[in-house]
């Protein structure tokens, strides 16, 4: 018996054609369902004939799926738009690609458009509806979204990366090192090579991670410490620029004090969200605020990303 599974563990067949189910238009019309050829359950009389079927229900392909994109807040939604994009992007064949969206559009027609627009052709017409009953109207449940779990709160296993250079603010860097420890958070040196490095005022901080060894994306926010003369080395350092934009496009915390603006400023990020309002998880000023801004920072770390920083294109 073939199921025409191709995935799993010690799977040996070796298959032929693109697809494995029906209906489809890449492998002739192969595979199919067996039909009379196949088994069939014997019509055994009880009260009725018992015959092997579905409810008509099942036949509702999209009413669930509605339900899902209607429950979902507009960040949520945006990251589903961007991963039709993604996903469609790499089929081969157009006309598939226009046959998935035309059963979003059953869906909500925006989110056909949207998925649409990036895959560079207008909405095509409506799959046809298989089932004979309305689509059930479910109202929306926000258990549905992830933003209704946001887990404890707290900034504890945290990571976060404090970048450091020759000439930084050592009693800074370690003020901040120490109040993250004391709350549960995981900060750690990261710089331009590891070894130890002088301070502003002619201490040694050692650097735990180099650059090239701590991608972004591992640390949940990043501190860039006041420092004229490591403000400058940073600021010149293309990786230091990749790593900080990367964190910002993330939508993670970044804190910047002093000088340090600076490294926002060649990274060239905005100081506002697109919308126009305040970026709360961007805590920038001058060095002598960093009692009132550690504090904000902290709060946004604990929180979720700031979502507002993300745009459709």
């Amino acid at each position: 018996m073939h199921n025409n599974q191709r995935d799993g563990m010690h799977r040996q067949a070796i298959h032929r054609g693109r697809v494995s189910y029906e209906p489809n238009s890449l492998g002739g019309g192969c595979p199919f369902q067996a039909g009379a050829a196949g088994f069939r359950s014997f019509p055994q009389p009880v009260d009725g004939d018992k015959i092997r079927a579905k409810p008509e229900k099942f036949a509702d392909h999209f009413s669930q799926a509605r339900l899902f994109w209607n429950s979902q807040p507009l960040a949520e939604q945006l990251h589903i738009v961007h991963a039709f994009r993604f996903e469609l992007t790499r089929v081969q064949t157009p006309a598939v690609r226009q046959r998935v969206v035309s059963l979003l559009v059953n869906v909500d027609p925006m989110l056909a458009q949207q998925v649409a627009e990036g895959l560079g052709f207008p909405v095509p017409e409506a799959a046809p509806v298989i089932s004979a009953q309305p689509m059930t109207d479910y109202s929306a449940s926000p258990a549905l979204s992830l933003t209704a779990y946001p887990g404890n709160t707290g900034i504890a296993t945290r990571r976060v990366a404090v970048l450091v250079a020759d000439g930084v603010d050592g009693a800074m860097v370690r003020d901040v090192y120490e109040h993250l420890l004391q709350q549960g958070a995981v900060p750690r040196l990261v710089g331009q090579k590891l070894g130890a490095i002088k301070d502003a005022d002619g201490g040694e901080l050692q650097v735990e991670i180099s650059l090239a060894a701590a991608p972004s994306a591992l640390y949940d926010a990043v501190v860039l410490p006041h420092g004229e003369n490591a403000s400058t080395l940073l600021a010149a350092d293309p990786l230091v620029a990749d790593f900080v934009r990367d964190q910002y496009r993330h939508c993670k915390p970044l804190l910047a004090l002093g000088s340090a603006t600076a490294i926002l400023d060649k990274a060239e990020l905005p100081d506002v969200l697109p919308s126009g309002d305040d970026d709360f998880s961007m805590a920038v000023g001058e060095a002598d605020q960093l009692t009132e801004l550690l504090p904000q920072f902290v709060e946004a770390l604990g929180g979720q990303r700031e979502l507002g920083r993300e745009t459709l294109t």
